[in-house]
C-alpha cells in the first residue's frame, strides 16, 4: 500500500509499474487520475494538515482491503497551487479481476472527494475563494454504505 501526499507531479506509468512490477498474481489494474479542469478558473490550491491527510487516506484504503480481494493500492494526492491540466490525484488498485479493481478505485475515489482532509481554493479571473462540500459527492459516497458495493457485489 503507497499513500503520499506530495507538491510534486507524478508519472502514472510509473506508479503501475511500481505496483506491478514481479507480481504475477494481478490480473488486473485500475486507475483514475484527476486533473485540474479549466472551467474557468486560473488555478486550485489544494492544502492539507500533513499527517492527518495520509492517515485518513490510509484508514479508507484499509477499508477497501476489506470489502475487496485488492493486492495492491496506490494513492498520491498533491497539494499546492495547480493550474489546469495538471494531475491532482492518482488511485491505483490491482487484484486478481476487474471487478475488484475497478469497485475500489471508485470507493477510494468517493472517499477521498468527501472525507479526505483537503480545502480547495479556486482563483477565477479577479476573484478567488474556497470551494464548498457538493452534495452529489456526498451522495456517492453514501451509496457505499448502503450495501451496494461490498466485497460481496464485487466477487
Amino acid at each position: 500500500m503507497t499513500v503520499r501526499i506530495q507538491r510534486e507531479d507524478f508519472d502514472v506509468g510509473a506508479e503501475i509499474v511500481r505496483l506491478t512490477r514481479g507480481r504475477t498474481g494481478i490480473g488486473a489494474v485500475a486507475t483514475f487520475t484527476g486533473i485540474c479542469r479549466d472551467d474557468g478558473i486560473v488555478a486550485m490550491t489544494l492544502e492539507h494538515y500533513p499527517g492527518m491527510a495520509e492517515t485518513e487516506i490510509a484508514r479508507h484504503v484499509e477499508e477497501a482491503r476489506t470489502r475487496w480481494p485488492l493486492l495492491g493500492v496506490a494513492v498520491i494526492h498533491r497539494h499546492g497551487r495547480l493550474t489546469p491540466g495538471e494531475n491532482i490525484v492518482l488511485v491505483v488498485t490491482a487484484s486478481s479481476h476487474r471487478e475488484a479493481a475497478f469497485a475500489a478505485a471508485e470507493f477510494l475515489m468517493d472517499y477521498l472527494k468527501t472525507r479526505a482532509p483537503f480545502w480547495k481554493k479556486e482563483e477565477r479571473a479577479g476573484s478567488a475563494g474556497w470551494v464548498e462540500a457538493r452534495q452529489i459527492d456526498a451522495a456517492a459516497a453514501e451509496r457505499w454504505t448502503e450495501g451496494g458495493g461490498g466485497r460481496e457485489a464485487a466477487e
